[in-house]
């Protein structure tokens, strides 16, 4: 009998050691070929509003994650840039969708932030694409350039929203402050729709292209679509890092040539209090599957994996650093 319970004794122990799976960082079970479980992960992916570029990017996101992870994603409708920061910080939400102006002030404790304490703990994932600073105005409100908003009522964003402090970086490289205006703190479809009523004459959008709230308006008023100016793009790509030169092409909508514009990076920041195997394989991912966030918006046709350490401005999660290294984009 002692041989026997011995015997069973080391039979148990024999399937315990086959049976117990290495953990994960986080102290999940390793899913297959070694790839960290997320089936007890719950994603929460701030976006922007739901006529913005965020938002259906965010759904194609959590359907990305949920379809080649396995984990619990969802998307939350929200006032953008600064809100989401917040989230993130807070832990409500795991990752979000951010400008690169906002994630540099917030990191640095100014513009927005101002008067805070930096926000050290921020933590991106990628860079992803170029949001165009359009400034726009209907077909027969006779604006035709910047300095033609003197005295107007323009709707400038949420706020403090990533479009708002482009705003005011937009009217400072013109030598315009929000003195000069009346500002209207409305969404990108509160501003078509008072541009509508002709309540609001001219309005700041920052997005991809093309965006559909412009595209809405352009059906039933028509669109025009106001240059940045020689000098205000000189001032502001020398004075601001995370701006750059770039043009709205033509036909992106009515718009028959370029259009002089700027650019600002877009963003994904990510919890710090994500593991580095999590941030990694959400990473590989990504990057592994742009063809799902393409199919949601043209916007995500100018992601590019060689681009996306750039105008950051806040560290990399150390799971998005190690793919970027495994992919050569870091060395």
């Amino acid at each position: 009998m002692k041989k026997i319970s011995v015997l069973c004794f080391v039979f148990i122990l024999f399937l315990a050691a086959c049976g117990g799976g290495e953990k994960t960082s986080g102290g999940k079970d390793n899913g297959k070929d070694g790839e960290a479980s997320f089936e007890d992960l719950f994603v929460t992916i701030a976006t922007g509003g739901t006529s913005g570029v965020y938002y259906p990017l965010g759904g194609a996101l959590a359907t990305l994650l949920q379809e080649e992870l396995g984990a619990d994603a969802s998307v939350q409708a929200t006032q953008a840039s600064v809100e989401n920061v917040n989230l993130v910080l807070s832990g409500r939400a795991e990752l979000a969708f951010i400008t690169g102006d906002t994630g540099f002030q917030a990191y640095e404790g100014s513009g927005a932030f101002e008067g805070e304490d930096p926000k050290k703990d921020l933590r991106s994932l990628a860079a992803f694409y170029p949001n165009y600073l359009h400034i726009i105005t209907t077909a027969d409100s006779g604006i035709e350039s910047f300095s033609d908003l003197k005295g107007k009522k323009v709707a400038v964003g949420a706020p403090n929203s990533g479009t708002e402090l482009a705003a005011r970086v937009l009217f400072e490289g013109h030598g315009l402050s929000y003195d000069d205006i009346t500002p209207d703190y409305l969404s990108f479809a509160e501003a078509v729709e008072q541009m509508k009523n002709g309540i609001v004459h001219a309005a700041v959008l920052s997005s991809g292209i093309p965006n559909s709230a412009i595209m809405d308006l352009e059906t039933s008023h028509g669109v025009k679509i106001i240059p940045i100016e020689d000098d205000a793009m000189e001032y502001l790509t020398k004075e601001y890092s995370y701006l750059g030169k770039t043009v709205i092409p033509a036909g992106a909508y009515s718009n028959k040539e370029d259009v002089p514009a700027i650019s600002i990076t877009n963003a994904m920041i990510v919890s710090k209090d994500l593991t580095e195997e999590e941030v990694y394989h959400m990473t590989k991912a990504i990057f592994e599957n742009l063809d799902v966030l393409k199919d949601a918006h043209s916007a995500a046709e100018d992601i590019d994996i060689q681009h996306a350490t750039e105008g950051l401005g806040i560290p990399l999660h150390p799971g998005a650093e190690k793919y970027f290294k495994e992919e050569g984009v870091l060395k």
